[in-house]
């Protein structure tokens, strides 16, 4: 397999995290997230799903924790972006992507086809060998 240049890898590593940036970023807040949550339940249903369940108060704090810890860990990435932090990312978005899997088998939602195909890939990426 031919090796991607570290330059082409870093931007990889940007890449992925402005990604992360604006998909997370609605995450952050209860109220942004409310608001996302309508929305994706919307697309799920468009999709031949079910709408997705209401969220409590607890629900939503783990929603935001989330959201802001990607918030914070995108905005590293795209100011100190570095080998070392593309393979911690690969790492985090297999782990992502397993318990979006998980949560596809449990449920059959088609909305997680969204997320899971695309983590997978950024992830499938920053594990490419670098030369």
């Amino acid at each position: 397999m031919h090796a991607m240049s570290r330059s082409a890898f870093l931007a990889v590593v940007r890449a992925s995290a402005a990604y992360d940036l604006l998909l997370t970023a609605p995450f952050a807040t209860p109220w942004t997230f409310a608001f996302l949550h309508a929305r994706l339940s919307a697309v799920n249903q468009s999709l031949g799903g079910h709408a997705l369940p209401d969220f409590g108060p607890f629900h939503v704090l783990f929603a935001c924790l989330m959201g802001s810890i990607v918030l914070v860990w995108s905005v590293l990435r795209l100011r100190a972006a570095s080998v070392l932090l593309g393979r911690y990312d690969g790492v985090g978005r297999f782990l992502f992507s397993f318990w979006m899997a998980w949560t596809l088998a449990a449920t059959g939602a088609p909305l997680l086809w969204l997320f899971l195909v695309p983590e997978f890939c950024w992830g499938v990426v920053q594990w490419l060998p670098v030369a």
